[in-house]
């Protein structure tokens, strides 16, 4: 295990670690940051150890920071301890929490998705948000979904900003991206009813006849899916709007869907 101290805002660790706020970075380096210590500890507890852990000198002490540096440190990794301003400038957020961590990004292939393991998986195409991207892996978790796949031109669930928003969920979900072309095939080559929240010659979404594995999809925040992408589903449903809103948001429309999903398939 290395252990150090840094005090410059110049050195060249305070720099890298400020690049991987940005995309191109991150995807260089094939790493990304968490930060906060409930986030890193639901890291460490789904079997995910930072390579790098920063805190902030002065922090007051807690069992769970303990609890961290031990399993850096069984696993060779660094510590580096830093003051709360130079903190403040890695992670990019003023009042930054007393720890962030540097993770290796994981694998994203669809080769890595084992459909067989969850009776529901959530699937976003075009989902532009962090935010929205977040909240859908913290949903995925709840339901005890597989995990989330991306199709086409999603936001970066790696980005720092969509990791904060997952609440730790992008440790305990499996992340997937593809585009439709290679999405759609691959669905196919085994078991899965792909589900999706449509208008179009869509069925009311409760008590619709949902089977596992299914895949919940939903579309772009603004635009919705491709009218192509929902002909190919096995399933269209639709949720009654009440008010003078002609839609959900994207993710929370996923969360109604997932949990009716969740309560057909367990009953």
């Amino acid at each position: 295990m290395m252990r150090r101290e840094i005090t410059g805002f110049s050195n060249p660790t305070v720099k890298f670690l400020r690049s991987l706020r940005e995309k191109k970075h991150r995807k260089a380096a094939g790493k990304f940051m968490a930060e906060g210590l409930r986030l890193l500890t639901d890291a460490r507890e789904s079997g995910h150890v930072p390579e790098t852990l920063v805190m902030a000198s002065g922090r007051d002490p807690h069992p769970l920071i303990d609890a961290l540096e031990d399993a850096v440190s069984a696993a060779g990794g660094e510590i580096i301890e830093t003051s709360p301003d130079i903190l403040e400038k890695i992670t990019g957020k003023s009042n930054p929490q007393a720890v962030a961590g540097v993770f290796d990004e994981f694998d994203t292939s669809l080769s890595a998705v084992d459909r067989t393991s969850a009776k529901i998986w959530l699937v976003a195409q075009e989902l532009r948000d962090p935010g929205n991207l977040g909240t859908m892996l913290r949903t995925g978790d709840a339901v005890g979904a597989g995990g989330l796949i991306l199709i086409d031109d999603c936001a970066d669930p790696f980005s720092v900003e969509a990791v904060r928003a997952s609440m730790g969920a992008i440790f305990t979900q499996t992340v997937a991206r593809a585009r439709w072309d290679e999405f759609l095939p691959w669905l196919r080559g085994g078991q899965g009813q792909l589900v999706a929240a449509s208008l179009r010659d869509a069925v009311p979404y409760r008590g619709a006849p949902y089977s596992a594995p299914c895949f919940v999809l939903v579309g772009n925040e603004s635009q919705g899916l491709p009218e192509a992408y929902e002909a190919a589903c096995d399933l269209r449903v639709t949720m009654p709007m009440r008010g003078r809103a002609d839609s959900l948001n994207a993710a929370v429309a996923g969360a109604v869907l997932a949990y009716e999903v969740l309560e057909t398939l367990e009953a």
